[in-house]
């Protein structure tokens, strides 16, 4: 019949009724799609009139079930009769059981039901909010950071339109003096002012490895690996450090708070003092003293005590006493 064809175009979904009354209490229309579902739509008058709306009973429905944000509109031919209009629905719909909405108006005749979805989520077993299939703010802020980041890249890997040269301790590299300046005030300052980095458009970085050297590129250019990271963190600490990349470090000081030991706790101790890492440097001394594994590197310490810088052994003697002090 040709009332039960929905027109649909973007997110709406018009159902045009020509004839609906006591000889014809129930209607339903053929299937349409929104979204990656078929939907149907259906009218009823018992008591009262229902209109419902539910997927087509099939795979994708049955495994990836939507949850429809969605509003209704029911409008007659009668210029003179308002529309009924829905509040704002928001239903988990499997069945044609799971939303039925009553309609408190007498609609016989022709009348025309719209269905506006304002959103549509694929349910989530675990019970976690779903996800909608249409992009939003969030996803296409990714899409766009993810191309930057695969423009970015191609600049590094090609050294497309690269425009200064790095000399590392064991070979040169190629990146873009814009890259450097936008991620450390210490790159901008080098060449903006008349220094001779400037002139020359190279960098001398020499207590750097070309591999280290690469993985603080391949960070800055937003491309590192963990992997790479790990493997240079200490190196990476050290550039973010000398010039003045606050995030690398900070990533850095996390990194190596997560993997404390006995065989790695007292160099860690000195990376902390020499980089002022507040964060790290409590957690090794909690470590060594809270946790009583002072004990477990009681033969390093004495090279320790040579090595360490005069203010640091003082403050650990401080915070032994304040931990062993008498109660």
């Amino acid at each position: 019949m040709a009332d039960t064809k929905v027109e649909t175009i973007a997110r709406l979904a018009q159902w045009k009724i020509e004839s609906f009354g006591p000889t014809t209490p129930y209607k339903r229309s053929e299937p349409f799609k929104i979204g990656i579902w078929n939907w149907y739509l259906s009218v009823e008058k018992n008591r009262s009139m229902y209109i419902r709306l539910f997927p087509e009973p099939s795979r994708i429905s049955k495994e990836q079930p939507p949850v429809a944000r969605f509003v209704l509109r029911v409008t007659t031919a009668t210029p003179n009769r308002r529309p009924y209009i829905s509040p704002i629905h928001e239903r988990l719909l499997r069945t044609s059981d799971d939303f039925a909405c009553p309609i408190d108006m007498n609609f016989q005749g022709r009348f025309i039901i719209d269905v506006e979805f304002l959103d549509l989520k694929i349910y989530p077993p675990n019970g976690e909010e779903g996800n909608s299939i249409w992009p939003s703010d969030g996803i296409m802020q990714s899409l766009a950071t993810q191309s930057t980041l695969r423009c970015l890249s191609r600049m590094l890997d090609e050294s497309i339109h690269a425009d200064v040269t790095i000399n590392t301790a064991d070979g040169t590299l190629q990146a873009h003096k814009a890259i450097l300046s936008a991620s450390s005030p210490v790159f901008q300052s080098m060449f903006q002012h008349n220094l001779k980095e400037r002139e020359s458009s190279t960098i001398e970085i020499e207590d750097m490895t070309s591999e280290s050297c690469m993985a603080l590129l391949t960070y800055l250019y937003g491309k590192i690996n963990q992997e790479d990271f790990w493997k240079h963190r200490l190196a990476l600490l050290g550039a973010a450090n000398k010039y003045d990349i606050v995030d690398l470090k900070d990533a850095c000081e996390e990194s190596l708070l997560e993997d404390i030991n006995s065989g790695n706790v007292l160099e860690r101790l000195q990376e902390a003092w020499l980089y002022q890492l507040d964060k790290l440097k409590k957690g090794c001394l909690m470590y060594l003293l809270d946790f009583g594994k002072i004990y477990d590197v009681r033969d390093e310490m004495n090279d320790f005590f040579r090595q360490a810088d005069r203010e640091l052994v003082v403050e650990m003697f401080q915070e032994m006493l304040a931990v062993w002090k008498p109660t």
